[in-house]
Order: C-alpha cells, then structure tokens, then sequence
C-alpha cells in the first residue's frame, strides 16, 4: 500500500529569550518525611511515581542507527533556561521531589515577575521611570520563556509516567531516508483518552494518515513516503487537534452534569407535587415503583457507551464557527509557543532547527500512528498543565 504526501509552507520559528541564573533547589521537607505525604494528593493535581526501582523507558526509532537509542529524558527540545535544566537534572536524579520543586519554581517565577512590575509602577514619577520599565519588560520576557521550560518539564513527566518516552529529533533517527519508530506503544498513548474520546481520535488518525482502526498487521507496517515538511504540520495539527479534543470533552462533561442536575431537581420537584394529590395507599405504590427506577445507575443502561460516543461527535459537530475556535486555539502565549518550539525542535535541523523543505522519508503507517498518537497526548497534557500553572503563575493571554 504505497501513498505520497503532498508539500506545504514551513512554519515560522521564534527566538529564545533570556535565561536567570543557577540556583540550588532545597526541598521543602526530608526524604525521611516524604513517604508520609506519598500517600496524599498534591496540590498541583498529579501524583508523583518513584523512579528507584524501576528501569528508564526506552525506544529504539532507527533502521539501523545506533545512535538512535534515547532514554527517557532525551526530549527533542532542550530547556535553555535555568529552571527548566534544574527541573530536568530534578527528575533524573530526585524525581520523588519534582512536582514540589516545579510549583516552587512557579512560585518563584510569578513573585520575580509582579516584584518587576511593582518597582515600575513605583517609579513612574521619579527619574528611573524608563529603567524600571525597561527591566520590567525584559523580566516578563525572561520569566515567559523559563515558564515554557516548567510546562515543558512537566508534560514530559507525564509522558514518562506512561513509559512512553518522546520521540527525539528526527535528524538523529533516520537512515538512509527510512524511519521507523519501535514499539509503537499505541496501547499507553490511548490509555490516557476516555472511550468516547479515544474513538474520535481514531477517526482523526484514519483521516490524516488513511489507516482505520481495524487495519491488519499487513496494513500497519506498509510503507508510504511522505515529505518531512509536510509530516511536521501534521504533527503540529495534531497537537491542537489532542488540545481541542481536551477542551472539548471537559466543557462537554461540564455541561452534561449540569443537565443531569438540573433534570435531576426538576423531576424530584414534579413528582413531591404529583405524589401529594394522591391517596395513601396508590401513594406508597407508586413510591416503591420509583425508588426501583432509581436504583438503577445512571449511565449503566444498555446501549449508555454508544450513545455517549454519538453525543460526544455530534456536539463537537455542533459547535459554532466561535466556539470552534475558542476550543481550539490555545488560551496561552505560553502553550502556543511551546508547541512551535517542540515541533521545530522534533523536525529542524540540529543546529539551526530549520525543517529540511525538500526532504522526502520513507516510513511505516505503524511509526506514523505513533507520530499522530504521541502529538495527540501531547496537546491535551499541555491543557492540564495550562490550567495548573495558570492557577500559580498568571499566563498571557493568546
């Protein structure tokens, strides 16, 4: 089965701002301590695996090249700032003490940040007005690309929690033209999805890349040729697609659980005023009839799961040319940059992360299914991280 992608426009890169300096992390309680708050949930809304024990995921994406074997914490795209190389040396070497090193991080980010801005506003009539403004905005461009190194850190914790370890930069995996990215690990990318949303995300993987979901094992190691310009758009579409899809199901979920509520007060209200203008005796009839209607759980009926996956497509299908979006389009600059800068990272050049326009690979749909699936959790990771570090360190409107 032999395909051939079409060429469009590469994308715009963007520069990298300042870093801050060395620091020296202390954690904000002992080793000795930690495993009593192991047991609790922490407030950044994850919870932390300890990496003793248990041996580094690794893939092998190469036809042959050596070089090709990556760890867990080779990422395509390297932190440059302080923070972000201190929370990456963190979860390689205390990982049980990320997540209290990354929101204290965030702390600190947000407190260097509103401590530039107050001194400008504090100098406004005085000499230094100029300088203070000046510090200000390099300090708020300093702290924007050290809290894209923190999101960063902390969706690539997440992919490490799955096993599943980011595919490095393609330059360094290909031979002879030929990539192929094994084990797939197609089972853990989709686990993170729920079922009805996992179902959408297959139709997306059928669409862009031709490979339904019932394909054989003949069928997933076919081989196409595909521009490696072309391949990163898709890759980049597909982040926005998981980011969208994240959005989507959670307003979703909002929405159905209100109804449910409200359904739920409207009924019990109806039926208090029907049941007091009956009799006694029809009225305990009655009562035992719906209490047995009750008992059985909602969500539980026959045929529940397939109406939830038609519910699910036909209201994203509903969604207005506005709400589309605004589901769509990351709510941050901060997201919207980071998920530039990885794309360029995964598919540029080493040195100067310039894609290769001209390019052609050839690959298995079985590696391009890995792609479109770790592209996919990478966009809805990257709506639970916005959200928490939104909650700690206010982010740019996009």
């Amino acid at each position: 089965m032999e395909h051939c992608f079409s060429l469009h426009k590469a994308p715009s890169l963007s520069s990298f701002l300042p870093s801050l300096g060395p620091r020296v992390f202390t954690p904000s309680i002992s080793p000795s301590d930690f495993a009593l708050f192991r047991r609790r949930s922490l407030r950044t809304g994850f919870t932390s695996t300890p990496f003793n024990g248990r041996k580094a995921p690794s893939v092998k994406a190469s036809a042959g090249a050596s070089h090709c074997d990556f760890s867990s914490l080779n990422a395509p795209l390297e932190p440059r700032s302080a923070p972000g190389k201190f929370l990456s040396g963190v979860l390689q070497n205390q990982r049980q003490f990320f997540h209290f090193a990354a929101a204290d991080e965030l702390k600190r980010l947000s407190d260097d940040r509103d401590s530039a801005v107050a001194r400008m506003f504090v100098s406004l009539d005085s000499d230094e007005a100029c300088l203070h403004r000046r510090i200000a905005q390099l300090k708020e461009q300093e702290c924007q690309a050290a809290v894209e190194d923190v999101m960063y850190m902390l969706i690539f914790y997440k992919f490490s929690d799955l096993r599943v370890p980011l595919v490095p930069k393609l330059s360094r995996c290909m031979y002879n033209c030929r990539l192929e990215i094994w084990p797939s690990k197609d089972w853990e990318l989709e686990s993170i999805h729920s079922i009805e949303v996992l179902e959408v995300v297959r139709d997306h993987i059928s669409a862009v890349i031709g490979l339904r979901a019932d394909s054989s094992v003949t069928d997933n190691w076919a081989t196409t040729e595909i521009q490696q310009l072309h391949l990163g758009r898709l890759y980049a579409a597909s982040i926005l697609y998981g980011y969208f899809l994240k959005s989507a199901s959670s307003r979703h979920q909002l929405e159905r659980c209100l109804t449910l509520v409200h359904q739920k007060r409207l009924n019990h209200r109806n039926s208090l005023q029907f049941l007091d203008l009956l009799p006694c005796g029809i009225k305990s009839l009655v009562l035992g009839r719906f209490s047995d209607v009750q008992s059985v759980p909602l969500g539980q009926g026959p045929g529940r799961q397939e109406k939830d996956l038609e519910e699910l497509r036909c209201y994203v299908m509903g969604f207005d040319p506005e709400t589309l979006q605004r589901c769509a389009k990351p709510r941050s600059k901060e997201a919207a940059h980071l998920i530039e800068r990885h794309s360029c990272a995964l598919f540029g050049d080493e040195q100067t992360g310039i894609p290769q326009t001209d390019e052609v690979i050839r690959t298995s749909f079985s590696s391009l299914k890995r792609l479109v699936l770790e592209a996919v959790a990478f966009g809805s990771f990257l709506w639970d991280i916005e959200e928490y570090v939104d909650t700690v360190y206010k982010l740019k409107d996009n």
